[in-house]
Parts: C-alpha cells; sequence; structure tokens
C-alpha cells in the first residue's frame, strides 16, 4: 500500500494539487455578510443595544444629508427663481387699493391738554344734612364764603337771618351757620302753624318735613296748623327764600324832609334844606376805580365796594346837599348821603373821616371824607350807591366813566 506523504513541496510536481482543495473548501463555505455579523452579535446578547446605536447613527447621518440640502441649495442661492409676483397676481383678481393716511401738522397741537397722572381718587361727597359753623376770616365776603360751601350768597344770609341782617354786618372772627342746602333757617316759635310758615318761605309742608335734618315724622306732626314742633326747634327750610332787607331800600333821604332818616342812625339831618343842584352826571367818587369785596349784586348787594387805602380821599360823586352826615346802625359805620336835588342820591359808606355836615351844598369832585373801616367792613374800601327816586338802587358801573 502506498501512503501519500502529508507534507507537500511547494516546487514539486505533486504539490499544487492540495493547495486547490485548500482553496476550494474556502470558496464552498458560506461568506460572513450582515447577517452573519448580526447573527453573532445577537448570540453575544448586544443585538438591541446594536439595533440603538444604528438607529442613531442613521439619524444624525439624515439630518446631516438634510442640513448639506438646505446650506447648498437654498441658503446657497442654487434654487431656480420662483416667480411670486405671478402667483400673487394671479391669486387677487383686482389690484387692492392703497389708503393713504391723513397727515396731521404737529405744530397746532402745542395747545392741547395734555394727560396727567394722579394716582389720588376723589370720591363722591355725600350729602350732608347738618348746619356747620364758619369763622369769618380777613377778606371773607358773603360771595366768598358762598363759593367755600356750594351755596348761593343769599343762603347766608338766610341761614343766619337773625344775626346777619345785610351783606354790611359781616366781621371778622364773626361765627356764621352753613345751612347744607340753599334754602332758609327757621326757629320755631310757640303757636306756629306749619302751612303758615312753608307759605311765607315760599315752600309746602312736606319740604320742611322730609328734610332728614329736620327729624319730623310725618306720621306724628299731628294738625299742620298746630303740629307737635317744639318751640325754639331749629328747621331747615329747603328752597326757601324771602325778600332780603337792606336798610337802604327806601333810602331817598329828601332835602326837604331828611329828618325821615332818623330810623337809620345817629346821623341823619333833622332840617330842611335848599342848595346846589346835581349835573346828572357821576365821577368816581375814588382815585381808585378796582372793584374790592362786593360788586353790585341786588339783592344782596346794591352796591359797589371801591378798593382802597386807609385815609385815601373820598370825593362827591356829583354836586348837591349833605342830607345824611354820621353814625349808621346797620353795619355801614360813617355815612354821607347826597342828595342832588334832581331825583338822585349817592351814598358813601365805612367812612373813617367826614369833612362836612349836614346841609352843606358840594360841588362834584370836591372832598367829603377819608377810606376807613367803621362799621362792618373787612377791610378799608367804600361802599358807594347810586340811587335814583324812580329805578331805586341801580348799578353804579353804567353810570360812572369806563375805568
Amino acid at each position: 500500500m502506498n501512503i501519500r506523504p502529508t507534507s507537500q513541496d511547494p516546487s514539486g510536481e505533486d504539490g499544487g494539487k492540495p493547495i486547490q482543495q485548500n482553496e476550494q473548501d474556502q470558496l464552498s463555505r458560506p461568506a460572513k455578510g450582515w447577517g452573519h455579523i448580526w447573527e453573532t452579535l445577537v448570540r453575544m446578547g448586544l443585538g438591541e443595544s446594536s439595533t440603538r446605536i444604528g438607529t442613531g447613527l442613521f439619524s444624525v447621518m439624515l439630518v446631516l444629508v438634510v442640513a448639506w440640502v438646505m446650506s447648498d441649495f437654498y441658503l446657497g442661492g442654487q434654487v431656480l427663481p420662483f416667480k411670486q409676483e405671478a402667483a400673487q397676481a394671479a391669486s387677487i383678481p383686482t389690484p387692492t387699493p392703497v389708503v393713504q393716511m391723513p397727515s396731521y401738522d404737529t405744530t397746532t397741537l402745542t395747545n392741547s391738554v395734555s394727560r396727567q397722572v394722579d394716582i389720588h381718587t376723589n370720591l363722591p361727597s355725600h350729602p350732608r344734612f347738618d348746619i356747620l359753623e364758619y369763622t369769618v376770616q380777613q377778606g371773607d365776603t358773603i360771595f366768598s364764603i358762598a363759593d367755600k360751601f356750594g351755596l348761593k350768597p343769599e343762603t347766608i344770609l338766610f341761614g343766619n337771618r337773625y344775626t346777619l341782617l345785610n351783606p354790611e354786618f359781616l366781621s371778622v372772627g364773626q361765627t356764621l351757620q352753613i345751612l347744607p342746602v340753599d334754602g332758609e333757617f327757621y326757629i320755631w316759635n310757640a303757636g306756629d302753624g306749619l302751612t303758615g310758615v312753608a307759605s311765607y318761605f315760599g315752600v309746602t309742608p312736606d319740604d320742611i318735613i322730609n328734610w332728614p335734618g329736620n327729624h319730623l315724622d310725618a306720621a306724628t306732626i299731628g294738625d299742620l296748623s298746630h303740629p307737635n314742633i317744639k318751640a325754639g326747634t331749629q328747621l331747615v327750610i329747603p328752597g326757601g327764600t324771602q325778600a332780603i332787607t337792606s336798610w337802604s331800600a327806601s333810602l331817598m333821604i329828601s332835602r326837604t324832609d331828611p329828618a325821615s332818616a332818623k330810623i337809620y342812625g345817629a346821623g341823619y339831618c333833622g332840617k330842611v334844606y335848599t342848595g346846589e343842584i346835581g349835573t346828572g352826571t357821576f365821577i368816581w367818587p375814588t382815585a381808585n376805580h378796582t372793584i374790592s369785596g362786593y360788586d353790585y349784586t341786588p339783592p344782596i348787594h346794591p352796591a359797589i365796594d371801591i378798593g382802597a387805602h386807609m385815609y385815601d380821599d373820598v370825593v362827591a360823586s356829583d354836586g348837591g346837599v349833605i342830607v345824611y352826615d354820621g353814625w349808621n346802625d346797620a353795619g355801614y359805620g360813617n355815612v354821607i348821603v347826597i342828595d342832588h336835588g334832581n331825583g338822585w342820591q349817592t351814598l358813601y359808606a365805612h367812612l373813617s373821616q367826614m369833612f362836612v355836615s349836614c346841609g352843606d351844598s358840594v360841588n362834584q369832585g370836591q372832598k367829603i371824607g377819608a377810606i376807613g373801616v367803621t362799621g362792618n367792613s373787612t377791610g378799608p374800601h367804600l361802599h358807594f350807591e347810586i340811587r335814583n327816586a324812580s329805578y331805586g338802587t341801580v348799578n353804579p358801573h353804567q353810570y360812572l366813566p369806563a375805568p
């Protein structure tokens, strides 16, 4: 038996056969592809991990590809231009009109009102039903006090009807009652009838009964002619009014009967006089022509208050005869009245000095006195009135020259 040598001589003749057989065996054995690799990984327990890793790598590659495409074609400007204008024109059947905004001239806005920041909130005021007290200050007038409390000047007088008969009674330090509403103040007297009191002030009994501040009960008021109201009860008469009494309401002190002015005070003259007749025209009685305090506001104040300094000259507004010269009891202090003999008279009040006497004839522009604060006055000024026998007290502004 022949035994084939196991060793092979590479250079021998028979040495090639074993080598070719080995190569054939290798070619006939299946190749180690992706399936074999995956099988190997599964056997090793790395299948799930490999799947996650592969998925992640694929996603990263996909993002990189997309980024490259975007940068190369869009950001790089490689895409052919799209005819956007044509598309828009096709989608809009008619041109859209363009509305021009109006122009504004800002130079005309210089006087406009600017908004101011104010964090303070004003709460609405509640109705007031009680009577307040107010102390008169230097420079106060009936009008300025009324403005402070939102009332009519007449209400200040009516609310103090027992102490303030006319505006000239006002004095510094005086205590005034301030009503809650425009109207009257009344102190009930024994025997008064509610119907009669209401009628006197121009209101109805219900106006008085229903005012909360009066604390009256319609169910217990009883007979209106003899109501159950205690004497001395202070009542507010809302909307009430009455004639304002002034000492000069009937001031026509005739030179033929000057003694009729005796009721006004110690300055009355008691004889019959004749003398100068006025011109019928008037001049300012002071060098100053400004109004200080009260202006002509009938029936509250049938005169003008002319501002001046203490002891400034006061002259006759027109010629005539002195028919009142001295003190007045109604708050006017020292007063001079000139009868002009033609149906006109002029009055000068609160004088500090008087340089004429009863019966004297004076010419227009003649000095008759000096500015003062006599009587009830909150500062130096001249209370000046012009009266006519037919028309009563008139507005001096209509008869004096323009300032």
